[in-house]
């Protein structure tokens, strides 16, 4: 699961804006956003609410695309990309982790963390090695059958977590990963988190309003008005 760094940077941001139009009023999100993230970064995302964060976020997974401007992962200029193949790259390349962990309350924790695999040629062999390796390394080894009633938050965002790995994708990224947790269990996570960007050299783009959060991460960035700065 361990990914090798390269030269070439992982995210390429160049000269990109967004804007949404809500009752036949246009409104800028952001402006001229530049931005490389090498590989194996650990990279914050913070500012205020509305700044644009989120929307950047979705720029890099794939998730929307921008009016102007180049989103290019791991080499792929993935604006450019029609559904169908936009929907295969996110697959492959991204691993999602939320604030309220999106897990499927009729699912197991096992699962949860297969449902990625669904629509993979694995064995079922295959993929039940890869859910629990990805169960194992959040520390839930031993929670595979358990319901995420059953479990505490920081559980089940650990859950999530294990979802978004199970894949090996390319890159995480992570919209306020502890906005629902205690102090104990964010602290949690967070280290988890460290562990996957150290350890196995996953890429990670996270959104945050916690500045204890962010201080895990290597590089800080902030939004503010559509605009990006250190």
């Amino acid at each position: 699961m361990a990914q090798t760094k390269t030269s070439q940077p992982m995210i390429q941001i160049r000269n990109v804006s967004k804007k949404y139009t809500r009752d036949k009023i246009e409104v800028p999100v952001l402006s001229n956003i530049s931005l490389e993230v090498p590989s194996g970064e650990f990279l914050a995302l913070m500012g205020p609410s509305g700044s644009g964060k989120t929307t950047l976020l979705n720029l890099v997974a794939g998730i929307d695309k921008p009016d102007a401007g180049q989103v290019i992962v791991n080499n792929v200029e993935i604006g450019t990309l029609g559904e169908s193949d936009l929907a295969r790259w996110r697959a492959s390349n991204v691993g999602f982790i939320f604030q309220f962990y999106n897990l499927l309350p009729v699912l197991t924790a096992f699962e949860n963390v297969e449902l990625p695999l669904m629509l993979t040629n694995l064995s079922k062999t295959e993929k039940r090695e890869h859910v629990e390796s990805a169960l194992n390394i959040v520390g839930l080894g031993d929670r595979t059958r358990h319901y995420p009633r059953q479990l505490s938050g920081g559980q089940e965002q650990r859950v999530a977590i294990a979802r978004a790995v199970v894949t090996d994708p390319t890159i995480l990224v992570a919209d306020e990963p502890t906005g629902d947790l205690d102090k104990t269990s964010a602290d949690e996570i967070m280290t988890l988190l460290d562990r996957l960007n150290k350890e196995f050299g996953k890429t990670i783009v996270m959104v945050t309003h916690d500045p204890r959060a962010a201080e895990k991460a290597h590089t800080v960035m902030h939004l503010d008005k559509g605009e990006l700065s250190t």
